[in-house]
């Protein structure tokens, strides 16, 4: 009987860095310096027929992970995590549709970010696949957030003002329960100085074993402490 050789490690770690959306999700990712996978381009698409509906007839209900394509986004860290590189969709947030494609490349870097709203769904996969380096959850003050969230979206014109206005409402009376969700899926919730600090020692640390749990402290952060 042959002896089978061991699974090659992968040459890259990622690190899932999930949170209420407007928390400052981008803004620490690209403060790393790492690659960064941008989570929000693997949404589906407008015309795609098994899109969630807002249950008042308000159109799709992006913030429900059944209008993310997880499947793809987890074959993408697959990819940069085995390979270094990955051709990931560009997607764009107004027209709701993607618009192109990109190649995003790790460069032989040892840890990449995976950042987006819906980053807690794919840590199983990830951490018993033994690529998941750390997950973490950004949250601060709820007001803070739904400011950041409404200027920025108004800002780039993702979708019209009055939907914007309507849906910042609902995410701010509802972003405590977000959390909560992230946090029972496995992410650390945390504000933007512990985050980077987790990101550097991530650098260095052992893969997360399968069936890890994560410890879940209250998220107490100070109004903007997440960047």
């Amino acid at each position: 009987m042959s002896l089978q050789s061991p699974a090659r490690p992968p040459a890259a770690r990622v690190v899932l860095l999930t949170g209420p959306s407007g928390s400052g999700k981008s803004s620490l990712a690209a403060r790393t310096g790492l690659p960064v996978l941008n989570l929000d381009d693997f949404y589906k698409e407008a015309t795609d027929p098994g899109l969630p509906q807002l249950p008042d007839g308000g159109g799709a209900d992006w913030d429900s992970p059944l209008s993310w394509d997880a499947g793809a986004a987890t074959d993408a860290i697959d990819a940069l995590c085995h390979g270094g590189r990955s051709t990931v969709p560009v997607y764009d947030i107004a027209a709701s549709a993607r618009v192109g494609a990109s190649v995003l490349e790790t460069g032989g870097a040892p840890l990449f970010i995976a950042e987006g709203i819906f980053a807690a769904d794919v840590i199983t996969h990830c951490r018993d696949a033994g690529l998941l380096a750390d997950a973490l959850c950004l949250c601060g003050s709820p007001v803070t957030t739904f400011r950041r969230r409404l200027l920025r979206d108004l800002r780039e014109g993702r979708k019209p003002a009055p939907y914007l206005v309507r849906r910042g409402l609902r995410l701010l009376r509802a972003e405590r329960s977000v959390v909560a969700r992230q946090s029972a899926l496995g992410a650390h919730p945390c504000a933007g100085p512990e985050a980077l600090a987790r990101i550097s020692a991530a650098r260095t640390a052992k893969p997360v074993a399968a069936g890890a749990a994560s410890t879940v402290p209250s998220c107490g952060g100070e109004p903007g402490a997440a960047p």
